[in-house]
């Protein structure tokens, strides 16, 4: 039987997705990120979707970034397509004119918090924790927008400590830092907690909402076009080096990897 990665449901205005992965931490795999893309697509034609909150199953993670598991088994080309389907088919979510809402309910690492920055808001359990292990653990850089997005949402500065020092953060130093928007209380039902929170969202007016998002997003200086555009380039640098190979063949051993800088 196919893997059918992400769960669908609709509360009146507001379309729920959930990553169906909690064996694997919720990690993006191929017919995830697809699944995403075409969840996305559709939903920016359907007038019955005026809101949509994506989230994990399960309490202990939100999303664990790439399926490494799966990428152990691909080649250089593969994980080249690999990375351009993180632009193709997050691209209509980020472009998608209904707000979208990440509910945070456990980790978000790696692509995980990526996926999360592609949403227009966030809000987290108080259990949820954040990272980019990129630099510091897999020999890689955050290749799925999170070098051009995580500086927008937090500034130069936090966005570079997170990137380079590869710690984690819980969810109420992600609330001071503006990562999210809200922090729900573990004891309480995080989606529930979401879709009171987004209320005024699911009632609020469908056009102007999709022309208040088009608007902020094209106040930026850079476009984030070309940004991603330049972020692939330097994806295409640590993809061939052999720190990330010995990456990938620490985490099949369990063990740290041993980096050499080459």
């Amino acid at each position: 039987m196919s893997e059918v990665p992400i769960k669908v449901e609709q509360r009146g205005g507001v379309a729920i997705w959930t990553i169906d992965r909690a064996a694997r931490s919720n990690s993006l795999s191929r017919a995830t990120l697809i699944a995403f893309g075409q969840l996305a697509r559709e939903a920016a034609l359907n007038d019955s979707i005026k809101a949509i909150v994506v989230t994990g199953s399960g309490e202990k993670a939100f999303c664990a970034g790439a399926d490494l598991k799966e990428r152990q088994g691909m080649s250089d080309d593969d994980i080249r397509t690999q990375v351009r389907l993180y632009r193709s088919e997050f691209g209509p979510l980020d472009r998608c004119p209904k707000p979208v809402i990440a509910a945070i309910n456990g980790f978000a690492l790696g692509g995980g918090l990526e996926l999360a920055l592609v949403c227009d808001l966030r809000i987290a359990a108080k259990r949820a924790q954040f990272a980019l292990p990129e630099t510091t653990s897999l020999g890689i850089i955050p290749g799925a927008g999170g070098t051009q997005r995580l500086g927008r949402v937090v500034g130069e500065g936090r966005a570079k400590e997170l990137t380079l020092l590869g710690r984690r953060i819980g969810a109420d130093e992600a609330l001071a830092w503006g990562l999210v928007n809200a922090v729900v209380p573990d004891d309480e039902d995080l989606i529930e907690a979401t879709l009171r929170w987004v209320h005024p969202i699911a009632n609020g007016a469908p056009i102007a909402q999709a022309a208040a998002l088009e608007a902020i997003d094209r106040s930026f200086d850079t476009p984030l076009e070309v940004g991603l555009e330049l972020e692939n380039l330097s994806y295409e640098r640590v993809l061939v080096s052999a720190d990330r190979r010995e990456a990938l063949t620490a985490f099949g051993e369990k063990r740290a990897p041993r980096f050499r800088g080459i």
